[in-house]
């Protein structure tokens, strides 16, 4: 009976291991296959590009950041690897994964804050999990997820369980119509129609260790690799008296001597309502103004001559 049991048990978990296998390795192949989309654009900037400027962070990174403005002005290559509701756990995780393959001329870190204790942050890092076997440079901050992700990341479906979707429209052709991006920025074209919020009051909070340790790491390896860093807090459409993220990057920058540029209180983005299509987003309009506005200012320091590798 036992012996019988034991056998049953045998087949049973051959059975899974196999079908996890199947599975699993279908979903990583046409994941790598994908030829536009937000996996596409992951693995491009961590395995590919090899371009001058980097501007890393969430969704404003993602929006506010005009390839052509950059090029024209600066004479140099770009490309935008940030990612909508991001945070800095990611962004560290792509500069690392770049800078074991070459160093760039100009690092942006397009700053969002979010650095309150909470669940939320750890369970976006599941658009790191397909790149955990084959980027040892960044398991370290996969492994923040949960005491338990390396035993989960010995599954084969597990890196992909949450994108199955995200991958079988990513390999379609019409995506790249769907959802247009250039060089890794899309453009947003809608306009805000309400008045600006009150004055939002600031509140303090518990800052999450791991989300300061990440920071502190981008800046350091950034600085560390001879490229010149910024760091910029894009404008929002939204008044405050203070806001605890930017004290805290300000101290990080101040460490290592990186330059901080907040935006968030530039009156010319919060006296024009028609340059934002929501209240943390600027449109296709104020991100060219934006994007001018940051080549002027980098255009001040001496930028690095570095050889590609």
């Amino acid at each position: 009976m036992i012996k019988k049991l034991t056998l049953n048990i045998a087949i049973v978990v051959f059975i899974v291991f196999v079908f996890d296998f199947a599975i699993g390795r279908t979903l990583r192949y046409f994941y790598f296959k994908e030829t536009s989309g937000i996996h596409f654009r992951t693995t491009y900037a961590m395995e590919t590009t090899k371009t001058d400027l980097l501007v890393f962070g969430s969704s404003r990174a993602n929006h506010h950041y005009v390839p052509k403005v950059f090029e024209d002005s600066l004479k140099m290559t770009f490309y935008n690897t940030g990612r909508d509701g991001n945070g800095i756990f990611f962004q560290t995780a792509i500069l690392k994964s770049i800078l074991k393959r070459y160093i760039p001329k100009v690092i942006i870190l397009d700053y969002a804050g979010d650095f309150v204790k909470g669940a939320e942050a750890y369970d976006r890092m599941n658009s790191l999990l397909p790149y955990y076997r084959t980027h040892k440079e960044i398991r370290n901050i996969i492994e923040l997820k949960s005491p338990f992700e390396r035993i989960k990341l010995i599954s084969e479906v597990y890196p992909f369980n949450s994108q199955i979707l995200t991958i079988s429209i990513g390999n379609l052709e019409i995506n790249k119509k769907r959802k247009y991006d250039n060089r890794g920025y899309v453009p947003l074209y809608g306009e805000w129609q309400r008045k600006i919020d009150s004055i939002v009051t600031f509140t303090a909070y518990v800052v999450d260790s791991n989300k300061l340790t990440a920071l502190r790491e981008f800046l350091n390896i950034a600085k560390k690799s001879g490229a010149k860093v910024f760091v910029i807090y894009s404008p929002v459409f939204q008044k405050f008296n203070r806001r605890q993220e930017i004290d805290i990057c300000r101290d990080a920058c101040a460490f290592e001597n990186v330059p901080l540029w907040d935006f968030s209180k530039d009156t010319l983005f919060l006296d024009n309502k028609h340059l934002f299509q929501d209240v943390d987003h600027l449109n296709y309009n104020g991100a060219v103004i934006f994007s001018n506005m940051v080549t002027k200012r980098i255009k001040r320091y001496d930028l690095p001559l570095i050889p590609k590798s």
